[in-house]
């Protein structure tokens, strides 16, 4: 958790006591190109978007929980974290208006759980690292905790896969959600 973030935001108006809420809003350029993110983490709440400086991932791990067994239905306490990056992922495919395949978001979360502060050419990469940094100021999260949930992420991305170029789990999981 990162003090100085949680009050920055609250000082903003933005509610984080329910991070679920929030949106990590997504970003375009001059010819309304998806941008990638750097740097700052433009967060959207019921009073609007404000950009914030948030720390890396990894500077953000707080203590050593370990985490229950996700392959079920996560517990409650950790619903508001798989939400606020479900709806990153959602919001940016219905931002480019297209989903993308579930061997993709595959590779996103694999990649985001072995390199959380690494790159990607992917935008959505830089969303989704974007969301776990703003959830991981507002809330304790283990590094196991976050693995966890990121892995889960990646299976559940893999379940859905029927063929090269299926879109499953964007269409049986993501859709619908926040926007999408």
């Amino acid at each position: 958790m990162d003090r100085e973030a949680v009050e920055k935001l609250q000082r903003a108006g933005l509610k984080v006591e329910q991070p679920e809420l929030l949106r990590v809003a997504i970003q375009r350029d001059e010819q309304k190109k998806v941008m990638r993110l750097r740097g700052e983490v433009p967060v959207m709440g019921n009073e609007g978007l404000m950009l914030v400086s948030l720390e890396p991932v990894t500077k953000l791990w707080t203590g050593s929980a370990v985490p229950p067994d996700l392959s079920r239905t996560p517990p409650p306490q950790y619903q508001p974290f798989f939400l606020l990056l479900e709806s990153t992922a959602a919001n940016y495919c219905a931002a480019v208006g297209k989903p993308e395949t579930d061997d993709e978001f595959e590779r996103l979360f694999r990649q985001l759980r072995r390199r959380p502060d690494g790159d990607d050419a992917h935008p959505l990469f830089s969303y989704l690292q974007g969301a776990v940094r703003l959830y991981l100021s507002l809330r304790d999260v283990s590094q196991a905790e976050f693995e966890a949930v990121v892995n889960r992420l990646s299976q559940s991305a893999r379940w859905h896969s029927t063929h090269v170029g299926s879109t499953n789990y964007y269409r049986e999981v993501l859709h619908g959600l926040f926007g999408a």
